[in-house]
């Protein structure tokens, strides 16, 4: 496996981490069950793109890819919806992000 491939596989695990944490504080915080499920949902999908990236890199970042995409979108529509940066413009600047860093 390449070495940007294992750097990104890596990268795919710490995100996944972090987007579950932020998940579960955030249900700590606002008691919100379906923002519970579903960050639990994408931390599983990611947890597999990274499982998948040890064999199949391309399909593993294409999952994860996806993965941050729809995030993305989740969170520009709370965004627009909100206008209130926390938390939702600080997770479209941080998907942002973490999308120019998987291409």
């Amino acid at each position: 496996m390449n070495n940007l491939f294992q750097i990104a596989s890596w990268f795919i695990l710490i995100y996944g981490s972090v987007v579950v944490l932020g998940g579960v504080v955030g249900y700590v915080k606002a008691k919100s069950q379906v923002s519970l499920l579903m960050v639990l949902a994408s931390g599983i999908a990611l947890l597999a793109a990274w499982l998948i990236c040890g064999k199949t890199p391309l399909t593993g970042l294409g999952l994860a890819n996806l993965v941050a995409l729809v995030l993305l979108v989740v969170f520009v529509i709370r965004f627009v919806r909100t206008r209130a940066f926390m938390p939702a413009g600080l997770r479209c600047f941080s998907l942002v992000q973490q999308r120019c860093c998987l291409r």
